[in-house]
């Protein structure tokens, strides 16, 4: 059984279904002649979609911030994470909240951090500092290391770990995935990386469909998506060269992918399907469902993502097996994250113009694929997403796994020419 939708998780969801719908009334159904059709990407959708965005942020801004608004607030951080939205009005209502978050809910201390991790990347040290110090919150601690590791304060992080992993307030087991990922990142080596080869072998998951996501250490550069077939070989298009699509695989939060609504994570996902999404911002185009270890999902039994985190070590290559970068994606499920699948966008572009992945469209988590749509009647124009769909299909169906890899930390997209050395 397959999603039938695609669920934005509740901190977001009057920002980015809700509110949308309300104002939009908006139709993501195919239209007769079979052409993929959504209404709300078309330029006066689109405007309305700004426009109602824009005057969410700061109605709920201008709101006195107390219990009963906090989810205002909270709205107003998504949209201007989903927009990289800032005025001077704004910052001055941050620099506020920002020096009194420690009286606030854990849940609106979250989003908050979320939002400020990309939009004000140097801000805050003091602030994050204290915070860290007082939470009894695993993954809200997570959140504010991370930010100082943002700012090069590895120092100060890795005494904040080695006195909070002390706690148990914070740490109460032993296999906590928040601090074991944290003690990996700063009192361990960094290990070498194994030969990426040993990844594409046939002997690696054989006889399954493989979809294998190449990702830059920076997701701000788009990644690469190829197919692999159940007998081992990489599908190849009808010029006879390999297949493959950009993917990226950057959130708008640009957190590190363990953490709720940070980057898709580094490791193995179980594929199990297709399905048409409802949400306005994925789009009508078909997307590929997939699962992480020990992720807790209405579609798929628990004993498959069990089984995927149980047998999880044994399924890499041997000296991929003490890697724990490639890890991620294992305590990322066992964190709580899921509904990370594999999907076009139907998100206005434009919000992402100076960016580095520019026409691409970041998500909560997801590997998004370019696609364009008509500005003049909702219709699709261009779906690397689509491609992507009748690759797999080609491959023998989405039935198999899905890996994401970081390869390297060069600053610019992946191409296949960064693969085809490990092909031979």
């Amino acid at each position: 059984m397959h999603f039938l939708f695609y669920i934005v998780p509740m901190t977001r969801a009057k920002v980015l279904i809700a509110f949308i719908l309300t104002f939009l009334c908006l139709d993501i159904a195919a239209q007769n002649d079979a052409t993929p059709f959504a209404k709300q990407t078309t330029k006066e959708n689109r405007a309305k979609e700004y426009r109602n965005l824009v005057d969410n942020i700061h109605s709920n801004l201008l709101l006195p911030l107390n219990d009963s608004t906090e989810e205002n607030w909270q709205d107003a951080f998504a949209a201007m994470e989903l927009l990289n939205y800032r005025t001077p009005f704004i910052d001055a209502r941050v620099r506020t909240v920002m020096d009194s978050a420690e009286k606030r809910s854990t849940g609106f201390q979250r989003a908050l951090l979320e939002m400020v991790y990309p939009l004000y990347p140097k801000d805050f040290v003091p602030q994050i500092i204290s915070l860290a110090k007082q939470t009894n919150n695993a993954k809200l601690f997570a959140m504010c290391c991370e930010y100082l590791l943002l700012n090069n304060r590895q120092s100060e992080c890795k005494n904040l770990v080695i006195t909070r992993a002390k706690d148990s307030l914070i740490n109460p087991h032993a296999d906590n995935p928040f601090i074991t990922i944290l003690q990996n990142k700063l009192l361990f080596k960094s290990p070498p990386k194994p030969p990426l080869a040993d990844l594409l072998s046939k002997a690696f998951l054989p006889n399954e469909t493989v979809l294998f996501s190449f990702q830059r250490s920076n997701r701000n550069f788009p990644g690469l998506v190829m197919v692999r077939s159940k007998d081992g070989v990489f599908i190849k298009n009808s010029e006879g060269k390999y297949f493959t699509v950009p993917q990226l695989a950057r959130s708008c939060s640009n957190m590190p992918g363990y953490i709720t609504n940070g980057n898709t994570p580094q490791g193995i996902f179980k594929v199990f399907g297709f399905a048409v999404s409802q949400s306005s911002f994925i789009g009508p185009t078909t997307n590929i469902q997939m699962v992480l270890p020990y992720e807790n999902s209405s579609d798929v039994a628990d004993s498959v993502t069990r089984l995927l985190g149980d047998n999880y070590r044994y399924l890499l290559p041997p000296r991929w097996k003490n890697y724990y970068p490639v890890y991620e994606a294992y305590y990322a499920g066992k964190a709580g994250r899921s509904e990370i699948i594999a999907h076009g966008t139907t998100v206005n572009t434009a919000y992402y113009k100076k960016q580095l992945y520019y026409p691409l469209t970041p998500t909560q988590g997801c590997l998004c694929t370019k696609e364009i749509w008509s500005a003049v009647d909702g219709k699709r124009i261009e779906s690397d997403q689509q491609r992507l769909v009748d690759a797999v299909k080609k491959a023998g169906g989405a039935n198999g796994y899905c890996i994401v890899i970081e390869i390297d930390d060069q600053q610019k997209p992946v191409s296949i020419k960064d693969i085809l050395p490990f092909l031979k």
